[in-house]
């Protein structure tokens, strides 16, 4: 298994798990933030819904990948099975351990 890239962004300090394959982002916390206390009603209702617009976008993401990767595991079966078509490994048996000894 590949490693994976472990990242801290230098906007906001937050803490990013990136793919090896794929180059896409596995996980991402945030830093806690302290509340501002002066910070109106208003402003934290903007936030909720920047939040919630946030949300909704990589749900949409995730949901186009989802719906990709069935495509992308499909050509990836498709190109092994022309190597082994190509290679003539569909006819032979697989090598069993004790057929060595």
């Amino acid at each position: 298994m590949k490693r994976r890239f472990h990242l801290r962004c230098p906007d906001c300090g937050s803490k990013i798990v990136v793919g090896p394959e794929t180059g896409s982002v596995l996980e991402h916390r945030a830093v806690a933030r302290e509340p501002n206390p002066r910070a109106d009603f208003d402003s934290l209702l903007a936030d909720l819904d920047d939040d919630r617009a946030r949300a909704e976008e990589r749900f949409d993401q995730e949901l186009a990948a989802h719906q990709n990767r069935d495509r992308l595991l499909e050509e990836k079966f498709e190109r092994a099975r022309r190597r082994a078509e190509k290679e003539g490994d569909l006819d032979r048996r697989p090598e069993r351990p004790w057929d060595f000894d």
